[in-house]
């Protein structure tokens, strides 16, 4: 993207101001992983481990909550509704999965996902086996899928072009 993108302004507010919100009216209590001092304002986390990607940040957001179940969305889906997010956190409550993860026909979404917290020590187990990607991760993980009708809510933006055309 060349800079960035929970910064990018969005109908007001930036895309970070509206996740925080969305996930705030969802599960109360929201804590941003990134550096603390890009994102003034916010309980803001940095990475536990650094330079380890998504899953750096996930495992950050687990191993810093008290929660048993913990709704994680990145902040690049500029789509991303409430409902949404209701849904998953719904269908978590009453769960046996590790983590419950969106699937539209695009595949499985890891990064707006609710997980629980039991899988910080499986993602410190992936990262110390220096997996890194999400979905090898996940392949890990007991994953209830939730079936998403419109993968519009899921799309994230990571060039300049896909953010024009959103």
């Amino acid at each position: 993207m060349g800079r960035d993108k929970a910064l990018l302004p969005l109908a007001g507010e930036t895309l970070l101001d509206r996740v925080v919100r969305l996930l705030g009216d969802v599960a109360g209590s929201v804590t941003v992983i990134g550096p603390p001092e890009r994102y003034p304002g916010y309980r803001t986390i940095g990475d536990k481990i650094e330079n380890c990607g998504p899953l750096g940040g996930v495992y950050t957001a687990l191993a810093s909550s008290q929660a048993d179940w913990n709704l994680i969305a990145a902040c690049d889906m500029p789509e991303l509704t409430a409902a949404l997010l209701e849904d998953l956190f719904r269908a978590a409550e009453g769960s046996r999965a590790d983590a419950v993860v969106p699937e539209s026909p695009g595949g499985l979404d890891p990064l707006c996902a609710v997980y629980h917290r039991r899988c910080a020590a499986l993602a410190w187990s992936a990262l110390n086996q220096e997996i890194f990607k999400m979905h090898d991760f996940l392949s890990t993980l007991r994953v209830e899928r939730l079936p998403v009708a419109d993968a519009s809510a899921l799309k994230n933006v990571n060039t300049p072009e896909e953010w024009a055309a959103r």
